[in-house]
């Protein structure tokens, strides 16, 4: 069964994106990429090098796969740092596809400023950008990131980091029904079953970082949320049996045998 993910015209092999953050250092960021089976690794540009080509920078340790890299804006508070950061990321590197993220709450929650992000999205998206973009779980906002152009919504699971897993369920039913770019979860995954959880309902992929960085072993748990974004994917495409109060006899109770 051909069932592809296709985002800004680039097809993606798997539905997992992966982050590269937390890591102790690069070369453990890149085992675990390759464990993980992903096509795409997120980076905080502002905090993880790939512009200065004469220090330490992750994309030299890629440069022998076909990963390919989501430049994020992590740390950027309103539209203008992350248009103006965006802009020198394609300057310097030439990527173009980027993951829109602006925190509105610092200091608690890291909650995005869904207005910020609506404004700086509709502007990079008209300068060519191919824009993944980072919000929370409304189904209103997702639809207007779709008209502003986001190539992908990324509705947050629970917040960054707390690895409390998705939080509600329906909102992710609810954005995937109400937009028909991808649906990409991201933030807040904490082990494989919420990935697993994520694409059983109808997430097109699923974004993780500290997950699988801060893992006791992030390798295996790299090649766990593999598994579990296939798997779920795959129950999702076959289609669950309807939920029921009382039992229901796995064989057929006609033709029963007389004792």
């Amino acid at each position: 069964m051909e069932d592809k993910l296709i985002i800004g015209g680039i097809e993606f092999k798997s539905r997992l994106i992966v982050g590269s953050g937390k890591y102790s250092d690069f070369a453990t960021t890149r085992k675990a990429t390759l464990a993980s089976g992903a096509d795409m690794i997120t980076i905080a540009v502002r905090r993880v090098n790939i512009t200065d080509k004469n220090s330490e920078n992750l994309l030299d340790y890629f440069k022998d796969s076909d990963i390919k890299f989501l430049p994020n804006s992590a740390g950027c508070v309103n539209a203008n740092e992350a248009i103006s950061l965006f802009r020198i990321v394609r300057e310097a590197t030439g990527i173009k596809t980027i993951k829109l993220e602006i925190i509105g709450d610092s200091a608690k929650t890291l909650y995005p400023d869904v207005v910020e992000t609506l404004q700086a999205c509709e502007i990079l998206a008209k300068e060519g950008f191919i824009v993944f973009a980072y919000t929370n779980d409304d189904p209103i906002m997702a639809k207007k990131l779709e008209n502003a152009g986001a190539s992908a919504v990324m509705p947050l699971a629970a917040p960054i980091g707390s690895g409390l897993g998705i939080q509600n369920k329906y909102n992710i039913i609810f954005i995937k029904e109400a937009i028909s770019v991808p649906v990409i979860v991201d933030a807040g995954v904490g082990c494989a079953s919420d990935a697993s959880m994520a694409m059983e309902l109808g997430a097109d992929g699923v974004l993780s970082n500290s997950a699988i960085a801060l893992a006791k072993n992030p390798i295996l748990m790299a090649e766990a949320m593999k598994n579990a974004v296939l798997s779920g994917r795959q129950s999702y495409l076959a289609g669950r049996i309807p939920k029921k109060p009382y039992a229901t006899a796995s064989s057929p109770l006609d033709g029963l045998m007389d004792l």
